[in-house]
C-alpha cells in the first residue's frame, strides 16, 4: 500500500491532500500554459493576416538577363556598383544570383526586386533611367548582352506574394 493511501486509511487525510494538490497545482500551471501559448499563437496569426491585406499591392519582379558567353562576371561586375544607384531610386533588390549547376544557365544573371505596387516600381524604373549617373552602366552592359534581333534577351516578370508566402 502506498503512503498516501495508507494515511487516508489512518484518517489522516491532511497529509494525502498536499501531495494531491501539488499534482493539481502541475496540472493548472500547464493548462495555463497551454491557453496562453494557443492565445499567443491565435494573435501572432491575425496579426500577420492583416499585414498580408496591407500589403496586397506588393509585387516583385524578376528579372533575367542572359548574357553573352562568358559575360557574366563582368556584368556582376556592373551591377555590383550599379545596385547603388538603383537603391538610390527606391529600387529595393531582394537578392542578386548566378545560376552554378545547370550550363544551360551559365550565360544568365539573376535578380529579384521587391516593389510597394506596380505604379510604384513604373515611377521607379523610370527615374532610375532618367538619372544621367546611371545611364553609364545601361551603356557598358549593352555590349555584354545577347541579342535576339535588336532586342536585349532580358527576361521580367512581375509575380505577386501567395498568401502562404513567407514573404510578402
Amino acid at each position: 500500500m502506498r503512503k498516501n493511501e495508507a494515511d487516508v486509511m489512518k484518517g489522516n487525510v491532511l497529509m494525502a491532500t498536499p501531495n494531491r494538490w501539488k499534482f493539481n497545482g502541475w496540472t493548472v500551471c500547464s493548462t495555463a500554459l497551454l491557453c496562453f501559448a494557443a492565445g499567443s499563437l491565435m494573435v501572432v496569426g491575425v496579426t500577420h493576416a492583416n499585414e498580408a491585406k496591407v500589403d496586397s499591392n506588393r509585387v516583385f519582379e524578376l528579372l533575367i538577363y542572359h548574357t553573352l558567353p562568358g559575360k557574366v562576371p563582368a556584368l556582376e561586375s556592373l551591377f555590383r556598383d550599379a545596385s547603388k544607384v538603383m537603391t538610390s531610386h527606391g529600387i529595393n533588390v531582394v537578392g542578386f544570383w548566378v545560376p552554378n549547376e545547370d550550363p544551360s544557365w551559365k550565360d544568365t544573371f539573376v535578380y529579384i526586386v521587391a516593389h510597394p505596387s506596380r505604379e510604384e516600381a513604373k515611377k521607379n524604373w523610370d527615374a532610375l533611367h532618367a538619372d544621367p549617373v546611371f545611364r553609364p552602366y545601361v551603356e557598358a552592359a549593352k555590349p555584354l548582352l545577347n541579342k535576339r534581333g535588336n532586342v536585349f534577351r532580358v527576361d521580367e516578370v512581375y509575380m505577386r506574394p501567395t498568401d502562404f508566402s513567407l514573404m510578402k
